[in-house]
């Protein structure tokens, strides 16, 4: 019968050939290896990123966007012009980064305490009060953004989309054509009420004085302005930011306050 015995097994197509052996273990210790080498340069190039930021804040704050170069960054930072252009082709990308980080930073311990009102006009303002303390209270960002101005502090920023969302909502309740023209009120009051409680004397209630009388422009009765402009506010902790951790300690000089008493918070 063509060779094959009674009980004999055909052989199996293929049989006999070698089976590829499974990946040496080797070639699986060079993949992690090169994964360790992606990750830490990686962080690296972060590290970097984050110290030009740290410096340029500072560089900003002592010679004003205006007047700073690329130089002033490179110095600052103790990075070479080739790191400096890896991360950044302009001073203006880095003043815009800048800027941007920061502020996403302050917002993110900021909106959940703005969320806990269900009520839009209050949301509004309570961000609007954090907002000017945190500026107050970390001095060396509230220059910043009131250097740098709205255009690049706020213009397309979190804190643009925000305040808008709010004043959405609150459209119905507030005595306005045009949500836009109400952001540019309440982001105007914001930026010069910064800037007026970092350079001049004024009370401690400063920005619920400046609040109560955007409310009144924008529609709202004197008794409800008033009560929403002064609530109680919950402060926030720290800002645990990458950028602000590293203005734990140094940012706590006091703001200057007016020698006169405070007005009772029913007098604007």
């Amino acid at each position: 019968m063509l060779g094959l015995t009674l009980g004999s097994v055909p052989a199996r197509p293929g049989a006999g050939a070698r089976v590829p052996s499974p990946p040496m273990a080797e070639n699986e210790s060079e993949a992690t290896t090169e994964d360790h080498r992606v990750r830490v340069g990686a962080q690296r190039r972060e590290k970097t990123r984050l110290r030009l930021l740290e410096s340029a804040l500072r560089v900003f704050n002592d010679k004003g966007p205006e007047l700073a170069v690329i130089d002033d960054f490179i110095a600052a930072a103790g990075v070479s012009r080739g790191t400096f252009y890896n991360h950044f082709k302009t001073t203006n990308e880095l003043l815009l980064a800048l800027a941007t980080a920061m502020s996403d930073e302050v917002l993110q311990i900021v909106d959940p305490l703005v969320l806990h009102h269900d009520d839009p006009v209050a949301r509004f303002a309570t961000g609007t009060r954090l907002y000017m303390r945190m500026a107050v209270r970390y001095p060396l960002w509230g220059t910043f953004i009131t250097q740098v101005g709205t255009r690049i502090a706020t213009r397309g920023q979190m804190i643009d989309r925000y305040l808008t969302r709010d004043l959405e909502l609150a459209r119905k309740r507030l005595n306005v054509d045009s949500v836009r023209v109400a952001r540019d009120i309440v982001l105007g009051a914001i930026f010069y009420g910064i800037e007026t409680m970092l350079t001049e004397p004024t009370l401690e209630n400063h920005p619920e004085q400046i609040l109560r009388c955007v409310l009144l422009g924008l529609g709202l009765k004197p008794a409800e302005a008033q009560a929403i402009a002064f609530m109680p506010l919950e402060i926030p902790g720290a800002v645990e930011g990458p950028i602000f951790s590293g203005l734990k300690g140094t940012e706590a000089a006091p703001r200057r306050a007016a020698k006169r008493r405070p007005a009772a918070p029913g007098r604007a």
